[in-house]
């Protein structure tokens, strides 16, 4: 066996030891005992049954040590300087130490009992046969310089792949991808009470991210942090004032011999956890919030918070905060010293989460090539929930809910997915997002919450509709909260909501529904507050809520209102129902969806749109049919065998629907939402007009401009389910500025941005600027050849250029052989030429036959002068004297960097 250093060391200081440490060697064993360097054997054998001297017992664990070998001599020589330093006081110290590492101890295999994987981020279908690091799909982060607040203006679901978008390249954008050990290691060598901001979107991962953040640190013998962990979920609970010390202690009551010295002299070694800011139902004021740096003073829950952000409380304790995108506005940029983003699931990681989760790699392999093939699945399983909500619908129940199915004829990957006009049979595959949520919905309530015997599935199968017309009226009333909670922009709920809808004691709602309860130390009681296992999961319940209650005749908004009035609840029902067959139910049904839509418009953070979605996909009967038994029966849903339910929505509500999308009031992300609706609702002329679409960017060098009339939003759409577009050429289309409003939200997802040979005018430039402003920006070159922006366009473009730290290369000039209609002129030179002040990312401008005079260039080189940037500058074709070219030419050699064309 090789002698490493440290058993060297020993060896020459055996003297040494023998003769100093003797006296010590009972609290010697204790220590080393307690590490685990040696066993009770070792002890037993080191003491010799109490017959040896402290000498004799000293010179044996020398000598058992060196036989433990390298590591348990290291451990020695680790303890050994304690010893040394602190003669006088004795071994008080060493035992005060012990008993900190063993409440150490026994506070890690407390939280990593606590943070075992109970969710669906772990695989828990066939946990006991995977080892514990195998249960964990690793998720890709995003590590920025500094924070990036979103424009809340889209749903997350619509924006989370964003950041797949292939061959994007990271040398031009401000954010570094990075795994999972990359932020644990970040995370555990941090010091100096740096607070760490950790945002995501719902289902992303965060708190799963932590739970296996918390598991490795308790594996880790290394970590020298000592993490607690908080939720706001939690702390939304505590309604009277406490201290921090006070809160710790009875939520860490194991540590409560050692909280002090944490608190005090240990505080660089403390990591705490705050996760779901966003949850979090307290106001944060940091402002006017008054400073406290004392542990044991009572403070409100939010003044507590304040403080410890802000550094006043525990100011040399890491503090880890994660958050939705939405709420991260909340904290001051200037706290927070270190921003990640959880992305989600790349591809990859994808296929290994349906790897770990299906029973065999071959249905793994169905599963994989069914998502990738449908874009709209593809891109939402960038959210890990939601690969757990189609591993549930598709795969769990996949043969019982389509006995004796295949994945029905779909479009390849060059169309968005299965056409949703086909006539396929009932038994097809789930194509849309509605489709896929009630096929989850079904598969939980048929399977798992009756419980299904293996091999007895069809029979269960069969009974679904009874099983689902039974569970009818606890999915309307879970549904009813879910809708409450969406209408009141809620996502947490108390036993009181609860009992409003008669779903305490409802097993349906245990199903969906996951319970915080908190102890009460005050009133020795405990509260409970209740979240839904997804919020896609509450917007689709929500929006079933809705549907049925519109399907009924009955309006929504009614069943939220409390049972008070002069007539009772029965009358009020029976007027309402006779008032309603006033009316032809269609036109009731019609009345009630434009009243979501127009609800759901109405909200610009985007939060409303998948439930608009839901609701429109609603309306398909092949879609009802899947959930048999909950909806109420209709005739035109029973067809044979060779007539199946209609596979579209009724014509009145997609006429109803192309209605807004044509009409200009909406905002570009509300028009976009409307072409997912259509797509849900199984348009059937939506395949014909993306595949028009498709056409115009497969034929983009011809530039050859279509006469049929055609809806950028649709163009939208799909740009946005289409992650392996990089480059967006639109050249001489017909695109306005109108045309380029509705492309916006797409438009910062594109390296390349070329819109030549198009009337944007200056309207354009405005929306081209709000694309250069976006904090999702990722153009890299915008050429906008020949489109009318003029000197006013060029200023409007130039005061987005000033905040966008992208673009690189910008080309304003004219193809030979074409008439220059930009028209800039010297005003248009300036206000580049003070755009070039302060930019450093632009390197190529082109900016030819642009009516520059030998002013214009004069204010470019001044601004030249101070730019040392820019690689490249075009001036041909320009009003440009002799003498000014020639100091152009003079002025480009005394720069090697530089290159300016220029021509007389």
């Amino acid at each position: 066996m090789a002698v490493g250093p440290c058993s060297v060391e020993m060896q020459h200081r055996r003297v040494e030891f023998v003769e100093n440490l003797s006296k010590h060697v009972s609290h010697l064993l204790e220590l080393l005992f307690n590490i685990g360097a040696i066993t009770e054997e070792d002890v037993s054998f080191i003491r010799g049954g109490g017959s040896q001297g402290e000498r004799d017992c000293m010179r044996t664990l020398l000598d058992v040590l060196h036989g433990r070998g390298e590591e348990a001599c290291r451990a020695f020589l680790f303890f050994l300087p304690n010893f040394q330093e602190l003669p006088a006081r004795g071994v008080a110290n060493l035992v005060a130490k012990d008993t900190f590492l063993d409440h150490l101890r026994k506070h890690k295999g407390i939280l990593a009992r606590q943070h075992g994987p109970t969710d669906y981020f772990s695989m828990m279908t066939h946990a006991s046969e995977l080892e514990e690091t195998d249960r964990f799909t690793d998720i890709t982060f995003s590590r920025q310089a500094h924070r990036l607040i979103p424009l809340q203006c889209q749903h997350e679901a619509a924006v989370v792949g964003e950041s797949f978008r292939t061959r994007r390249s990271e040398a031009h954008t401000q954010a570094k991808t990075c795994t999972f050990i990359d932020v644990y290691r970040g995370l555990i060598a941090a010091s100096g009470g740096v607070v760490t901001l950790l945002s995501g979107v719902a289902g992303s991962g965060k708190t799963t991210v932590i739970r296996q953040l918390v598991r490795d640190w308790a594996a880790d013998p290394d970590a020298q942090k000592i993490v607690l962990s908080l939720s706001f979920r939690e702390l939304n609970l505590i309604t009277e004032t406490r201290s921090l010390q006070g809160l710790l202690s009875d939520h860490y009551s194991h540590l409560k011999p050692i909280l002090p010295e944490l608190l005090t002299t240990k505080q660089s070694q403390g990591l705490l956890i705050l996760d779901g800011l966003d949850e979090f139902s307290f106001p944060l004021d940091f402002e006017h919030t008054s400073k406290c740096s004392d542990p044991e003073r009572e403070l409100s829950v939010g003044a507590m918070v304040v403080n410890l952000l802000k550094g006043n409380l525990l100011p040399g304790v890491d503090i880890l905060l994660t958050s939705r995108p939405h709420a991260i506005s909340k904290v001051p940029q200037l706290l927070v010293g270190q921003f990640y983003s959880v992305l989600g699931f790349s591809p990859d990681q994808q296929r290994a989460y349906f790897q770990r989760s299906c029973v065999s790699g071959g249905a793994a392999d169905s599963l994989w090539g069914f998502v990738s093939s449908h874009k709209p699945l593809r891109l939402m399983c960038h959210i890990p929930a939601f690969c757990w909500i189609v591993s549930t619908a598709i795969h769990a129940g996949a043969f019982c809910l389509f006995p004796g199915s295949v994945c029905g004829e779909v479009a390849g990957p060059e169309c968005l997915a299965a056409e949703p006009n086909a006539v396929t049979p009932v038994s097809s595959r789930p194509i849309t997002v509605t489709e896929i949520y009630c096929c989850f919905l079904k598969s939980i309530v048929v399977f798992h919450i009756g419980g299904c015997v293996d091999g007895l599935q069809l029979d269960r199968l069969q009974d679904a509709p009874r099983i689902l017309k039974k569970s009818r009226a606890e999915l309307r009333r879970l549904g009813a909260l879910a809708f409450k909670g969406l209408v009141e922009r809620r996502f947490l709920f108390d036993s009181t909501d609860l009992d409003a809808f008669s779903l305490s004691c409802s097993t349906v709602s245990r199903a969906f529904l996951v319970e915080v309860t908190k102890e009460d130390r005050t009133s020795l009681t405990y509260q409970k507050g209740f979240h839904f296992v997804h919020t896609s999961v509450q917007e689709f319940l929500a929006a079933l809520y809705y549907a049925l209650e519109s399907f009924s005749g009955s309006d929504p908004f009614l069943g939220l209102k409390p049972a008070t009035g002069l007539l009772p609840p029965a009358v009020r029902t029976w007027l309402a129902s006779a008032a309603m067959k006033l009316r032809p139910p269609r036109r009731v049904l019609r009345t009630h969806v434009k009243k979501a839509l127009h609800w759901g418009e109405h909200h610009q953070s985007g939060h409303m749109d998948l439930f608009c979605r839901f609701v429109c996909g609603l309306l398909v009967p092949k879609t009802r049919f899947i959930l048999d038994g909950v909806f109420p029966v209709e005739p035109q849903l029973r067809g044979t065998a060779c007539e199946p339910p209609a596979s579209t929505a009724p014509p009145s509500f997609l006429q109803l629907l192309r209605s807004r999308l044509l009409g200009g009031a909406l905002s570009p992300e509300r028009q976009l939402n409307v072409c997912h609706c259509l797509y849900e609702a199984c348009d059937p002329m939506l395949p014909q007009r993306l595949r028009a679409w498709l056409e115009v960017l497969a034929q983009h060098a011809a530039g050859q401009p279509s006469n049929v009339s055609r809806d950028w939003s649709e163009l939208a759409f799909l740009l946005q389910l289409s992650p392996d577009l990089q480059e967006l050429r639109l050249d001489a289309q017909g695109l306005d500025a109108e045309g380029l409003r509705r492309l916006l939200p797409v438009l910062p997802l594109f390296s390349t941005l070329s819109l030549g040979q198009n009337p944007l005018g200056p309207e354009g430039a405005e929306v081209l600027s709000q694309a250069l402003r976006s904090p999702d920006c990722h153009i890299e070159k915008l050429w906008v050849v020949s489109t009318g922006l003029g000197c006013e366009g060029f200023r409007i473009l130039a005061e987005g250029l000033h905040d966008n730290h992208t673009v690189v290369d910008l080309s304003y000039d004219v193809p030979v052989g074409r008439m220059a209609i930009n028209g800039i002129g010297d005003n248009g030179a300036a206000h580049l030429a003070k755009l070039l002040k302060t930019n450093r990312t632009l390197r190529d401008i082109r900016l030819r036959d642009n009516l520059v005079t030998d002013k214009g260039a004069e204010l470019l080189v001044e601004a030249l002068m101070e730019n040392t940037t820019l690689e490249y500058l075009w001036l041909f074709d320009n009003k440009l004297s002799k003498e000014c070219v020639r100091q152009l030419k003079e002025f480009s050699k005394n720069r090697s960097n530089l290159d300016i064309k220029v021509c007389y």
